[in-house]
């Protein structure tokens, strides 16, 4: 018995043997297609990413570094243009568009233009922009709001308050002035009560402990609202 089950274990294996032979045979060149393929993605990845992307990345965090110190200085110019040997933010978008340094600068130069008043521009480059950072990202669309008020596009400034209300909420003080901005603008500028009296409602039950619940109240008030009323 020990003998037969040995030889059917041969015949097994070789079977198993053949059948690999075969299939190598059918399908060597798709897979030796496949895995050179494979090398060569993988390859051109790492050079990519080492050769290429990070030197980049961090060439356009280099030069950007003055134009981050002209904005914290408030030079806004400077900041938007350079000073004829450092870059400002335009020239890095310009030639470092992709990388994140380069993505940043958008934000940048579009609170810039808002400085300077010119909205359009602001809105241009802060609608290129976008994070994964929850507080930035907040932050940019209150920016785009602003821009938009500004120009008396009030819809679209409601839009945008509302989303960098609703955004990053963990930023209790920041979430309830850009609610209520929305809530101001629907009620004074849009007509449209039931969106501030919701608005002013939501400010009251997510952010009791700042200023602008307690403004809500008197707002609430003046619209014949109880102000306890939830």
């Amino acid at each position: 018995m020990a003998d037969k089950k040995f030889v059917q274990d041969i015949d097994s294996g070789e079977v198993i043997v053949a059948k690999a032979k075969d299939f190598w045979e059918k399908y060597n060149k798709p897979l030796m297609i496949v895995s050179v393929a494979v090398i060569v993605l993988v390859g051109g990845w790492y050079v990519y990413q080492n050769y290429f992307k990070n030197p980049k990345e961090l060439k356009a965090a280099e030069v950007m570094f003055k134009a981050e110190d002209y904005y914290r200085q408030d030079s806004i110019q400077l900041a938007l243009n350079g000073d004829g040997q450092n870059f400002g933010f335009l020239k890095v978008i310009d030639k470092y568009g992709g990388t994140e340094a380069g993505n940043l600068a958008n934000f940048y130069a579009g609170d810039c233009y808002i400085k300077l008043n010119e909205n359009e521009k602001a809105i241009k480059y802060l609608k290129k922009f976008s994070s994964s950072s929850k507080p930035i990202q907040a932050r940019a669309y209150k920016l785009l709001a602003d821009a938009y008020g500004d120009m008396g596009n009030n819809k679209d400034a409601f839009d945008y308050y509302k989303k960098a209300g609703h955004h990053f909420e963990k930023d209790e003080t920041n979430s309830a002035e850009s609610l209520f901005m929305a809530a101001y603008l629907a009620q004074r500028s849009l007509n449209d009560n039931k969106s501030a009296i919701a608005l002013y409602k939501e400010i009251k039950e997510k952010f009791p402990r700042t200023e602008h619940a307690r403004d809500a109240d008197n707002y609430l008030a003046q619209m014949g609202v109880y102000s306890t009323e939830k």
